[in-house]
């Protein structure tokens, strides 16, 4: 089973969830601001797919950082600000995919 992760009102995960419901493929959403992620998670996350891939440089949270706050994420920043994550996170057994792309989705 696939776990995605995200914001609801997200327009990506919106696509995301279409895409998979229109291709039957099983997976749990988790919203982050519903059941926010813990510590040992987002250090998970991080640790397979690294802070430049995780975090969303286009996002108005990202954008409204001071710059000594972009050049120092840290987990209790990004813990504080779960829309910092790019959306959707993806957990599918022990792999990790950030963001949505039909093209990788297909390959599931």
């Amino acid at each position: 089973m696939i776990k995605m992760y995200g914001i609801k009102n997200c327009d990506t995960i919106k696509k995301a969830k279409k895409f998979f419901i229109n291709h039957q493929v099983d997976f749990e959403f988790i919203d982050f601001r519903d059941n926010p992620i813990d510590k040992t998670k987002l250090q998970t996350f991080v640790d397979k797919v690294t802070w430049e891939n995780l975090i969303n440089k286009r996002s108005t949270t990202y954008r409204n950082l001071n710059d000594e706050e972009k050049g120092n994420i840290t987990l209790d920043l990004v813990l504080k600000n779960p829309t910092l994550i790019k959306r959707p996170i993806l957990i599918i057994g022990d792999d990790i995919m950030v963001g949505f792309s039909e093209k990788n989705y297909l390959k599931l």
